[in-house]
């Protein structure tokens, strides 16, 4: 299914600081763009000043947040701190998801430390990836329909 016919969904794929894979970047972008979004990738290695000032200055409907180093919760938790306390990207939906620690922490510590830093979600997959996102859309009256 993608989003079809109205306003369409803006959003913001990138990576953190210090992680420097892109093709997992590439996949969101195109997946986000089958679901029916304008998208902007940042790409690889994007400092946290790079992506607050594309919040403030594109005012996304979602930004994407994508780690495969392992250490997505450590960057993750200084980024979204940064995007939280300024006044024009705070209310911006900012999710997460890939590889959040080195130690593969699949006991749901650092998803519960990142939703409790401000994150609206922390994806595992991209089946509740998809659904996050037409949920997303259908809230801000965008239509959904099939391909």
């Amino acid at each position: 299914m993608e989003i079809v016919g109205g306003p369409r969904l803006s959003a913001v794929v990138t990576s953190l600081s210090s992680d420097a894979h892109t093709w997992n970047l590439v996949y969101l972008q195109l997946l986000l763009e089958e679901l029916g979004c304008l998208v902007t990738n940042l790409g690889g290695c994007t400092p946290d000043e790079t992506i607050l000032c594309e919040c403030v200055t594109r005012r996304p409907d979602l930004v994407v947040v994508s780690s495969l180093n392992g250490h997505g919760c450590r960057d993750g938790l200084r980024l979204i701190g940064a995007i939280r306390a300024c006044p024009e990207s705070a209310a911006v939906p900012v999710v997460i998801g890939g590889k959040l620690d080195v130690a593969g922490g699949g006991d749901g510590r650092n998803a519960g430390r990142l939703l409790a830093a401000g994150f609206d979600a922390v994806f595992e997959d991209t089946g509740e990836f998809r659904s996050y996102v037409h949920r997303l859309a259908s809230r801000a009256g965008t239509p959904i329909g099939a391909r």
